[in-house]
Formats: structure tokens, sequence, C-alpha cells
């Protein structure tokens, strides 16, 4: 049975921004990584901006700023952070499913969660 050993977000600079020095743009897309190294796309809809110069972006700043975009989302008024998390890993449980994966959502919410950087969004980052 094949597993999910972790989940895996790729940052990159986000195209749609264009080459503006003063406007920090990235794009992101979840991955479930299998335990026979196949990935499968959770979310590829993600991303953030702001205004700042690329040579006062790090990558750490980057990374934080990634994992926070990719969710669960704050919820909005009359829901908790609990129920937006749950319905959070249960979308994603269920796009594994119809991926043909089994993992359920507090595997998944417990599974290591790194942040992997292109090599262009490395190269502008200071």
């Amino acid at each position: 049975m094949t597993t999910v050993v972790r989940l895996e977000t790729f940052a990159d600079l986000d195209e749609r921004a264009g080459d503006d020095p003063h406007w920090v743009s990235v794009s992101a897309t979840l991955s479930a990584v299998l335990d026979d190294g196949r990935r499968v796309t959770l979310l590829d809809d993600r991303g953030w901006s702001g205004t700042r110069r690329w040579e006062t972006a790090t990558a750490g700043e980057i990374e934080s700023t990634t994992l926070t975009v990719v969710g669960p989302d704050e919820p909005v008024e009359g829901q908790t952070h609990e129920e937006v998390a749950a319905a959070h890993w249960a979308h994603l449980a269920a796009v594994l499913g119809e991926g043909g994966v089994a993992a359920g959502p507090d595997t998944l919410r417990a599974l290591p969660h790194v942040v992997v950087l292109s090599d262009r969004l490395r190269a502008r980052t200071a």
C-alpha cells in the first residue's frame, strides 16, 4: 500500500507580477510525497505578494509565509480555527483519495512539511 511520507510545497517566482523589483510575488504548489517517490498535487492555486524589495526578502521569510498560505486558512465569522483546519485537512485527504491514495486528515496534519524554493526564487532572495 502506498503511503504519504511528507508534504512538500514548491515555491517559485509568480510570473504574473512581472519583473518589478519592488513587488515580491510567489506562487506555491502543495504536494504529497509518496513512499514510492511519486507526488500528488493537493493545491496549485496558492501564492502571495507584497510590496518590498526582493533584495530584502530572505529565504526563511519566504518559507514561513509560504507555509501559511497553503493553509489552513483563517476562519471567517462564525467559524473556529479548529473547524477551518479540520475542513482543510479533510479536503486534502479527499484530493489524495481521488488520486487513489488513502490518508486520513489526522495523518496528513501530522506529517513533516517542507518548502522547496526554486533556483530562480533563491537567486532573488537576500
